[in-house]
């Protein structure tokens, strides 16, 4: 299944990972992105993409034959069942320990799990903690 739908005036257009192995890549964002409910896009032999993220092997034309360096994704989670849930699914499809869930000191209510990917990215769900209501916007200071 081939989706793609676009959003305008995001930050962020898209991300691109270039990994080692993507077969275990897409096996760990697969069940990942399963418990945050959100499908795989499409993919092909050497790429797979989930929303905005892009994952292609090394060899994949759209890599120019180098690897992305370590980084940190955060992925937003409905609650924090959903947490749990992401940081069960990637460590059964390969991931590593970075921090079980928990409540972190970024903001009250900040509910997140860190994985480590193939790769090595640190890979997060975050629950915020309810909102008062839907159209709330979240203001935290740094």
């Amino acid at each position: 299944m081939q989706t793609q739908e676009l959003y305008r005036g995001r930050l962020i257009d898209h991300l691109q990972l270039v990994v080692k192995n993507i077969e275990a890549s897409r096996r760990f964002y697969t069940a990942i992105f399963r418990t945050l409910g959100i499908p795989i896009g499409g993919e092909g032999a050497d790429h797979f993409w989930v929303d905005e993220l892009y994952v292609s092997s090394i060899d994949s034309p759209a890599a120019i034959g180098k690897l992305t360096g370590r980084v940190h994704l955060a992925f937003q989670a409905a609650n924090r069942e959903q947490v749990q849930r992401f940081y069960e699914a990637g460590l059964e499809a390969g991931g590593k320990d970075q921090g079980a869930p928990g409540i972190r000191k970024y903001h009250p209510n900040y509910y997140a799990a860190f994985l480590l990917d193939p790769d090595g990215n640190n890979i997060e769900a975050v629950y915020h903690g309810p909102a008062k209501r839907s159209a709330d916007a979240v203001k935290v200071s740094f």
